[in-house]
């Protein structure tokens, strides 16, 4: 019965239309008074104290750096490179597309500033190429959720605060799958485009493409600076994001002079925005999940899912499908942080290594951001490209199929994330 009190509470709450992180609160609430235990201190104390974690500062820094990023010249420079390399080949834009999507997750970790940028830069440009509208659109999406995949992932901080395991090993096991995922779009689009007439342009000489690489090259060593320093222990996943701003406001601002004053304020202005609303979704989680601990729901879960648990494969697939579902009328952010609270102790219970679960759960909730009716991802690619989006959905189809073929991969054979983790970790 607590369970249900928790559950219909917040789910009451956000079909009334209530901000989830409200919805959140409400619930805790909820749950207080069911367990006659409401004190008004606790919830704010908690959600204070959830969101006071020097991990968590890795969060607006990351967004901060992506914002600076795309107003500094960089994700231009990658795409740049990208169309040197493979903008010749038959399908190239597509291909570029997707290089430049799996560079560019590598730098901010956001699905929605990738998608924006690669979406505003190449459609235009497949258009006059003559590459279905739908379909390209459909492809920038499904490369855009590659982000929070990849280090350095905004989610995969969140999962490991809450979890309290390590981010960087996180990131560490993240790579493999993230780079599955890049494999699979490339196979699905060189499937379709292999009997089309596309447009190609022309391959630049030998001298030209060294000099496109080395303008872009200040732009594709910062994932190396990333993941190479914490790889080395040189730095912590949080003062990799301070770097990571550092490093895109001197390149934007006195390599490609890009970046401006007025650039600048306004990346700090857009990512404060976005910054202040995940941090309040986090706070509000906090006390859900302390609650959860406090009113043994855990318990109750795992008594109400006794026959999977000696099954952790068919337990972990049961969490993934419903994570799958509900990512199709919630958004990811808020997805993520109602279901984290739940699903560790219950994986923790069924001895599910957090650090796999994490990935592969956060891929899920990632993919949410492709399905309709909500599909942020989507949204944002059909605003920028000016794409209908009825057209973005069936052209997003075929590569969402395939990217969930990823993910059912990744529970079939756990080896594809713990053995790469344990040579990289």
């Amino acid at each position: 019965m607590i369970v249900a009190t928790f559950i219909l509470v917040l789910i009451g709450c956000i079909v009334l239309g209530i901000p989830v992180a409200w919805s959140l609160i409400a619930a805790a609430i909820a749950l207080m008074l069911k367990i006659d235990f409401f004190n008004a201190q606790i919830v704010a104390q908690n959600m204070i104290h959830g969101t006071d974690n020097f991990i968590l500062l890795a969060i607006p820094f990351f967004i901060l750096a992506g914002e600076l990023m795309n107003r500094g010249g960089l994700s231009r420079h990658i795409i740049e490179v990208a169309m040197a390399l493979f903008g010749h080949v038959r399908g190239g834009l597509g291909y570029v597309g997707i290089v430049a999507a799996l560079i560019m997750a590598s730098l901010s970790g956001s699905a929605i500033a990738d998608s924006a940028a690669l979406a505003a830069i190449l459609v235009p440009m497949m258009r006059m190429a003559g590459y279905p509208e739908g379909k390209s659109g459909g492809l920038l999406a499904a490369g855009g959720v590659i982000a929070p995949i990849l280090p350095p992932s905004i989610a995969l901080v969140v999962f490991g605060a809450i979890a309290n395991i390590s981010i960087t090993g996180l990131f560490m096991a993240s790579i493999v799958p993230g780079l599955l995922m890049a494999a699979a779009l490339a196979a699905v689009w060189g499937f379709h485009a292999r009997n089309k007439q596309y447009e190609t342009f022309d391959k630049p000489d030998r001298r030209t493409l060294w000099r496109i690489i080395g303008k872009g090259l200040p732009a594709l060593v910062l994932p190396f600076i990333i993941i190479g320093g914490m790889r080395l222990g040189i730095f912590t996943p949080t003062e990799a994001s301070v770097i990571a701003v550092a490093y895109a406001t001197i390149v934007g601002a006195l390599v490609y002079r890009e970046l401006d004053i007025k650039g600048f304020y306004g990346a700090l202005v857009e990512s404060g925005k976005t910054a202040a609303v995940v941090m309040f979704l986090v706070g509000a989680s906090m006390i859900s999940a302390w609650l959860v601990s406090i009113a043994n729901l855990p318990a109750e879960i795992v008594e109400a899912l006794a026959p999977l648990m000696d099954s952790p494969r068919l337990l972990l697939a049961a969490i993934l499908i419903l994570t799958l579902l509900l990512g199709m009328v919630l958004d990811f952010t808020p997805l993520m942080l109602i279901l984290m609270p739940i699903m560790i102790p219950l994986c923790q219970a069924a001895h599910i290594d957090l650090t796999y679960f994490g990935v592969v759960f956060i891929m899920a909730g990632a993919l949410g951001m492709l399905t309709p009716p909500v599909g942020n991802v989507l949204n944002v690619v059909a605003g920028v490209a000016r794409i209908r989006i009825d057209r973005i959905i069936t052209g997003v189809m075929p590569f969402l199929v395939a990217e969930i073929i990823i993910l059912a991969l990744l529970v079939l054979f756990p080896a594809l994330v713990m053995v790469p983790f344990s040579w990289l970790h």
